[in-house]
């Protein structure tokens, strides 16, 4: 595994400033991981169904993941951002064999998003977002936490929700929504890998179209008014989510 030591430390440190200078509810290291396949109709993902008795993602459809554990973390590296960024690439190859019975080696998942929920969320995960091909073997569920599973194409789980039928966190939207019009799982690794791993700290603000996530570049961002004129970055949270981004620069 090649990892650029400096990118990782660099980005970690300033996460870690804003988190000091915002406050709020104490985050929680947390990683979870895409696992990719090519199907008949082409890219599809594996997605699981929370048990409706967990708290925050309650029925909600999610990647297999969870929070770092003490087993996951390599007590040789230095406490910074790549001890913290081993030890999620360790959680995310553990929860995917945990909680669906893939096999994935750390060291060929791709990084490609860190999410930050808001301040005042009762819950805080920081999560690293991988992505892997999946094993191939048969995946297994437990019947508890998670109840239920589907392979499925981004573009289908996307007009699901649209249609009420699914309930995704905007993390999980904004991935499968990343992931759309990619055709195949060897696109997707080379599309993410090549990618810097983007920071979507996120702020909540009412909108007269409906509830809105802001994230960095967004003119809205730094005042949490989404109605300030300028460069879009966000998610509406309605009907239908509608994902805005007219950053002159962006991973897309």
């Amino acid at each position: 595994m090649s990892i650029r030591k400096t990118r990782e430390q660099e980005a970690f440190e300033a996460w870690a400033r804003r988190q000091d200078e915002i406050g709020g509810t104490p985050v929680v290291h947390a990683a979870t991981v895409v696992l990719l396949r090519d199907g008949g109709e082409g890219l599809e993902t594996l997605m699981l169904r929370r048990s409706a008795d967990v708290s925050f993602v309650g029925g909600m459809w999610v990647f297999p993941g969870g929070k770092l554990d003490p087993e996951d973390f390599d007590p040789t590296l230095p406490e910074d951002g790549t001890a913290i960024l081993d030890a999620a690439r360790r959680a995310a190859a553990r929860e995917a064999f945990e909680e669906s019975g893939q096999t994935v080696t750390p060291d060929d998942v791709a990084w490609f998003a860190h999410w930050t929920p808001p301040p005042n969320a009762p819950k805080r995960y920081a999560t690293y977002f991988f992505a892997a091909p999946a094993s191939g073997e048969d995946v297994a569920v437990d019947g508890g936490e998670i109840t239920d599973h589907i392979w499925a194409r981004p573009a289908d789980v996307l007009r699901r929700r649209d249609l009420q039928e699914v309930a995704l966190a905007p993390p999980t939207w904004v991935t499968l929504y990343d992931l759309a019009e990619v055709a195949t799982v060897a696109d997707a690794m080379a599309l993410l890998h090549a990618r810097e791993p983007e920071f979507y700290e996120t702020r909540m603000a009412n909108a007269a179209e409906g509830l809105v996530c802001l994230w960095h570049g967004d003119a809205g961002y730094e005042a949490g008014d989404p109605d300030v004129p300028g460069p879009r970055h966000r998610l509406v949270i309605a009907e239908r989510y509608v994902f805005e981004d007219t950053r002159e620069q962006h991973p897309r």
